[in-house]
Parts: structure tokens; sequence; C-alpha cells
């Protein structure tokens, strides 16, 4: 099968906007009922790197993060001047300000359509980048949200060198937001055991992409999918190309688990084993998983979001009557 090698660009546009429609035709365009409250956002490492500041103290108010190190390890941690160059490069590339804002505004989306969702205590932190590859976390009981600014150095950061270069296209600061949306994402659309066909996988990844649509509906599409512009045009160019070789192949029903290493997984490219893999986009079936769902509330405009959510994969792909063509 021969994939085309082009791209496809919105007219008069450079950047991917979230599908090339009008805003008016974005379902998830809302009008709030109360205005976003402003998010307090914590920056431990600045107090972690400060002189000033006692262990003792440091340790009192932050009992958890320390762990289980040492005081002697945890003050050489603090003194180390590498340590604090690196947190004082990360911190400078966030404005604290704008993030703030876009914290706000993103959990009042997402409380829009959860309402008992409660807005997480946030705190910035650097990890010296032992942690920067999974730079956001959130721990539910203590509804505590962590972000290590060590993650969004930047494309081709000095910092970054010996890191696959997969990784690194989204490690920017507008990364960000995204990446806080989707582990909220993941947090409703809870993993089971029962994705054991490929068509279960896929619709659970577009469940996933169809919650960032809902919380982040000004966000580019491409943002949304860790991918950059070109990337998401390959994709989009490719949409009909893509589907047909996985129903040529039989891959839709199929339950090989190696599947998800082709087209789930982060990685340089997708895995067709054809010619074109190398200018592929990876990570395809979420992209594929994406538009199924997408298609599925073009079909189904007045599903509520939280129902679709509990649907099975089979009736969200037999509703959806995806089909795309060239």
């Amino acid at each position: 099968m021969k994939f085309f090698k082009y791209f496809f660009f919105c007219a008069l546009s450079l950047i991917i906007s979230t599908s090339c429609s009008k805003k008016d035709e974005n379902k998830w365009q809302v009008d709030l009922k109360d205005a976003p409250q402003k998010v307090k956002i914590t920056d431990i490492s600045k107090e972690f790197y400060d002189s000033a500041v006692p262990l003792e103290t440091f340790a009192q108010k932050y009992p958890w993060f320390q762990g289980t190190v040492p005081d002697e390890d945890f003050q050489i941690r603090r003194n180390d001047a590498d340590e604090k160059k690196i947190y004082t490069e990360a911190i400078s590339k966030i404005d604290v300000a704008k993030l703030q804002r876009d914290l706000g505004n993103l959990f009042a989306h997402i409380q829009h359509y959860f309402p008992n969702f409660q807005s997480p205590q946030v705190f910035l932190y650097s990890s010296a980048l032992q942690g920067a590859l999974e730079p956001v976390f959130y721990q539910p009981q203590e509804n505590m949200l962590f972000i290590d600014v060590t993650g969004f150095m930047g494309e081709n950061n000095p910092n970054y060198a010996g890191m696959e270069a997969y990784f690194q296209k989204s490690m920017n600061t507008q990364n960000i937001l995204p990446k806080v949306s989707e582990v909220f994402a993941e947090l409703f659309v809870p993993a089971t055991g029962d994705r054991q066909k490929f068509i279960d996988e896929l619709v659970y990844q577009g469940k996933i992409m169809t919650l960032q649509d809902a919380f982040l509906p000004a966000e580019p599409d491409y943002l949304k999918i860790n991918y950059t512009p070109k990337q998401y045009e390959w994709a989009v160019a490719n949409e009909a190309n893509i589907w047909n070789y996985f129903v040529e192949n039989n891959l839709i029903f199929s339950d090989d688990t190696r599947l998800g290493e082709r087209f789930i997984k982060p990685g340089p490219f997708s895995k067709f084993y054809t010619e074109i893999d190398n200018e592929s986009s990876p990570q395809i079936g979420v992209f594929s998983g994406w538009q199924i769902c997408k298609k599925y509330f073009k079909e189904n405009p007045e599903t509520k979001l939280q129902d679709f959510l509990k649907m099975s994969a089979q009736d969200i792909f037999n509703e959806s009557n995806y089909k795309p063509k060239n």
C-alpha cells in the first residue's frame, strides 16, 4: 500500500488550529457560568535552593518533598551548583502569571463537565532533569498537581543532550497545559482490562483525546496530541490511507498486543512496515481513535459527554460510521 507523501495546509494558515473549522462549529466551546478561580502556584524549588531558608523549616513546610533522603544528602543537593543552574534556567522560561490563568481556565472547563471536580493545589519543582520525560503528575488523595519545570526547557536544549529527539518535541512551555489536561483526562477514562482488541484501544485513546477537546476547546489540536504542526499535517493528510491500511491488514478487530507498540506508544514514528515509516507521525493509533470519536459526535451531537465515556468501543465505532475518504 502506498501512502500519499504530501502535507495538508488549512487555507492561509501556517499554524494548525483545532480543526481548521470555524469556532462556532466547535461543540466544546461553552460559556462558563462562573469566572475561573485564580490558581495559586507554589514554586517549591525556589525555596529549596534558597540558602536563607533553613533545611528544617523547609522540611516542616513540605514534609513529603524530602521523602526518605537523609538530611545530609538533602543538604548536598540544595548546594549543588549544577542543579541550581538547571532550575534557574528552567523556571526562567515559564510565565507563571500566564500559567495561572491557563490552569484556572482549564480547571473551570473540567468542573463544567464534572461538577465534583475541585481545583488542585499546584506545585512547580525541579527534578534536575530526572523526571523531565514525565513532568506532570497528580496525587488524587491530596489533590496536589506537580509540574517539573525541567521538562519544558525547549526542544534541543543543551541540557537534553542524550534524550531521544521524539520526546523533546513536546518539551516546550506550550506543552505544559495539554500535558496537565491529559493527566486529568486519564482520570475520567479509567484504564480497564477489556481493551483486548485494537478497536478497543483506539477508542479508549480517542475518549482521552475527546476530553482534551472538551477541556481545552481553544488549544490547537497538534499540541493536544503532543505533535509538531508538521506531524499533525501528515496525520490529517493521510487519515484515509491510515485507516485503509488498518482495514486491509485486518487490524481493526485484531487482538495482537504488538499493535500498541507500533501505533499507540510514543516513538519517532509509527510502524506500518512500509517505506513510509520514517515520514509517518508517531502514535497514529491515538490520532485515528480521536477521529472516530469526533465522527461519533458529528453523527450523535446530542450525546452527553458522561454518557459517551460509558459507551463501549464497539458501539462508538458502529455509531460513528467512520469511513474516511481521500
